[in-house]
């Protein structure tokens, strides 16, 4: 799943981990465990949606595309979008009472796409972990007298390495000492010709990744009752140690000027039809609609909650996050333009290689680095254990269009008497636009660009075979294939005629 500590979310609870409410059943008499608290809910919730891409990719692209400007467009896609999505499926899960794939008793036919989403988190899985395994073991190398990425005197150095100054920023041919210390002191990369000579596992990374599943099997399974505890730490340290990296890089020369260049409006960018597209496409990495979380975690909920009120805290305060990070990171990339007189623009960057190699530059030449490298890393583990990553735009964005859809030819007006029924008022006549036609216009929209603009994938000069391409789109299409592969199986093992695999399994 993309919230890696809400993978319990697809499957039964502990008749331990929930309470039983009195006086909160389903209007089918059906009775439904639910929160403990509502509190542990509401960071669930906010933790799921904010995560690694908060930091390392909602600054850049700010400044890349025209700072203050490119706001603009953020918050269109978010109020036209973002926020009537999240809306939809806090709602649908709290009125169904059913998870990721349950919730499809509305439409047996599409039942598909629930186990669509399960696969996906699946695949996610693989991936997120290795990332949050990246940030422990720069964890433990943070513990030392002096950061291993401070200098080139290292068994993993090569010949081009070089203490970090103007010139070397401006060489192509020359290594920082973190660039190295990532690539060939923890990936090992020079000890491999690409994709199809991976070598024998990293006994260290091995472990690293062994302790990271053993802490989230020990964070998940009783359920609500250890995550719900967990995620206390997991949704509030972030905050804590970004507001504490903050205080510390407002002081640091050149903060200013690297803040002043993050909040710069240039709105002659507005006129790149680009930026209105990265605008849309950080939506969807942000809010994570579409993989069925949302769903099962409102489906916790006690019936006459009111969702509509979740909807707009959690996702205005995943947006704000966003901005805030921005403002942390930017402190540091200006301090280390001032320091090596070179353009911001030498040292911005997005993406693994900014937290892994670009901050950590930038602390090692603070004094008592080993101490902010441990805040920092610590910060990136509560984010990596509370959050999966959301490099999901070709697979996701199709999800969450496709239920749109449904969810459009099902009928709005219905959905909108459950919401009454739930919290005792209609949605607005906004929110019913959005869903029958904003939303599946946006989502669509998304889904074309997504396509329109693949690029193969590469890792600095180096590009991926074209059989490495395929298993890639073999994984993409073995997820989504599962949606007509139901649709088939449902019309041909069940009796009936059409309306009969449509119609909801209560009909």
């Amino acid at each position: 799943v993309k919230k890696a500590s809400a993978a319990w979310v697809l499957s039964p609870f502990t008749a331990s981990a929930l309470v039983t409410p009195t006086g909160q059943t389903h209007p089918s008499g059906e009775q439904r465990e639910t929160w403990g608290k509502k509190i542990d809910f509401l960071l669930s919730v906010i933790g799921f949606a904010v995560d690694l891409a908060n930091v390392w990719r909602f600054p850049y692209l700010c400044y890349k595309n025209g700072g203050g400007a490119f706001l603009v467009p953020y918050l269109l896609f978010m109020i036209i979008a973002g926020m009537p999505l999240f809306y939809m499926e806090l709602a649908l899960g709290q009125y169904n009472r059913e998870g990721a794939a349950g919730v499809w008793k509305i439409c047996p036919i599409f039942k598909g796409v629930g186990f669509t989403v399960i696969l996906i988190s699946l695949y996610v899985g693989f991936y997120y972990n290795v990332i949050i395994a990246w940030a422990l073991f720069y964890l433990f190398s943070s513990f030392s007298g002096e950061l291993p990425w401070v200098n080139c005197n290292n068994t993993w150095n090569s010949a081009n390495c070089s203490d970090l100054n103007a010139t070397l920023l401006n060489d192509s041919h020359k290594a920082t000492p973190a660039l190295e210390y990532f690539e060939r002191g923890v990936l090992h990369l020079q000890d491999s010709g690409g994709i199809d000579d991976l070598g024998l596992p990293r006994w260290q990374l091995t472990s690293c990744l062994a302790v990271v599943i053993v802490v989230l099997y020990f964070s998940l399974w009783k359920g609500v009752k250890t995550s719900g505890k967990v995620v206390w730490i997991t949704a509030t340290m972030p905050y804590v140690v970004l507001t504490v990296l903050l205080l510390r890089g407002v002081t640091l020369p050149g903060a200013i000027d690297g803040i002043k260049a993050y909040l710069s409006v240039d709105f002659l960018r507005l006129c790149d039809a680009q930026v209105w597209i990265e605008a849309a496409t950080q939506i969807c990495f942000s809010l994570g609609v579409g993989f069925g979380v949302l769903i099962a975690f409102s489906s916790y909920n006690k019936f006459s909650n009111n969702c509509y009120r979740d909807a707009i805290i959690t996702s205005s305060i995943n947006s704000l996050t966003s901005f805030f990070s921005g403002f942390v990171i930017f402190s540091f990339l200006g301090y280390m333009s001032q320091k090596h007189n070179v353009a911001l623009d030498k040292v911005a960057t997005d993406g693994p290689g900014l937290v892994f190699i670009i901050y950590p530059e930038a602390i090692a030449t603070l004094p008592g680095s080993s101490v902010w490298a441990v805040i920092f890393f610590i910060m990136l583990l509560t984010l990596g254990i509370d959050s999966a990553v959301k490099h999901r735009r070709t697979q996701a964005c199709p999800i969450a269009y496709f239920k749109s859809y449904i969810f459009v030819v099902l009928g709005v007006d219905r959905f909108s008497d459950d919401i009454q029924e739930m919290i005792g008022q209609r949605p607005g006549l906004y929110w019913r636009l959005c869903w029958k036609f904003v939303s599946p216009c946006f989502l669509l929209f998304m889904v074309v660009v997504s396509f329109a603009t693949f690029n193969p994938p590469k890792y600095g000069s180096y590009y991926f075979p074209m059989w490495a391409n395929m298993v890639g789109w073999c994984l993409s299409i073995s997820s989504m294939i599962m949606v007509p592969l139901y649709a088939i199986y449902k019309f041909c093992s069940l009796p009936g005629s059409f309306c009969a695999v449509c119609l909801p399994e209560n009909f």
